[in-house]
């Protein structure tokens, strides 16, 4: 039968100033290992370490605009728009642009922070 998510658990964020992290599915909410399905909140001038994770990373842009910097380069995606990073590749996320950002994150597996690896 399918389950009803009542609420996100809030889970402490990385990064300054602190974005709002409301994870609907995964390891604390729903005690899921396979997926994780969050909700971000940035604030402008948000920025997190770098990190190089052990899943598969796929956010979609709700409002404002989220950069991704990588080994690559940087991209700029803004809302509307959707961003796919694969395990393994270093990434680094922010939201230096007026107003910040509101995001869905989706991880495969389930985001951790054991699996993260960020920077000191």
């Amino acid at each position: 039968m399918p389950a009803t998510i009542e609420s996100p658990t809030i889970i402490q964020a990385a990064g300054d100033p602190p974005k709002r992290i409301e994870e609907f599915v995964g390891r604390v909410n729903s005690k899921t290992d396979t997926v994780s399905i969050a909700r971000m909140i940035s604030p402008e001038g948000w920025s997190e370490p770098g990190q190089t994770p052990e899943f598969d990373e796929y956010s979609v842009v709700l409002k404002g605009t989220l950069r991704v910097e990588s080994a690559d380069g940087c991209l700029d995606v803004h809302a509307g728009q959707a961003v796919m990073v694969t395990k393994g590749e270093w990434i680094k996320y922010s939201t230096p642009h007026p107003g910040g950002a509101e995001y869905l994150a989706v991880c495969m597996p389930a985001f951790s922070p054991e699996t993260v690896h960020r920077e000191a």
